[in-house]
């Protein structure tokens, strides 16, 4: 993954990082495109503070806005979450595959390991450290 793609994920995962602004993800996913002042209703924030979350949200590339008329209607932009869940689903198979080489190590014979010390071989101990890539 590049710096570029890392900066996007970062702000993804900031903007979902807030209760009000998965909230207000979860109920434009729900259904319809709906303007900030139908978001706010029965919200425990203001419209302002709700427009705000809905601008995070945006430059996050999570949600669209399209004028219709007067009013500003807020949909969710899905590409940018199936990128985050991409984004996710690769952490998790890397760390699957470290686990998986920690499991192999952990459970060969200790005669069959490599004689290989590690970072911390001062201590006299074996340190190979299999779950971190070869």
């Amino acid at each position: 993954m590049s710096k570029a793609n890392d900066r996007v994920a970062a702000r993804v995962f900031f903007a979902l990082g807030d209760p009000t602004r998965l909230s207000l993800l979860r109920q434009l996913g729900a259904g319809h495109a709906r303007s900030a002042t139908s978001l706010a209703d029965g919200a425990q924030v203001t419209r302002q503070a709700i427009v705000k979350h809905l601008r995070v949200l945006e430059r996050a590339g999570l949600v669209r806005h399209q004028k219709k008329g007067r009013e500003v209607l807020f949909a969710v932009a899905p590409r940018r979450l199936r990128e985050a869940g991409d984004f996710l689903t690769d952490v998790s198979a890397s760390w699957d595959r470290a686990l998986e080489r920690l499991r192999d190590w952990v459970e060969r014979p200790e005669s069959s390991r490599p004689n290989r010390p590690g970072p911390r071989a001062r201590s006299g101990k074996h340190t190979e450290h299999p779950w971190r890539n070869p």
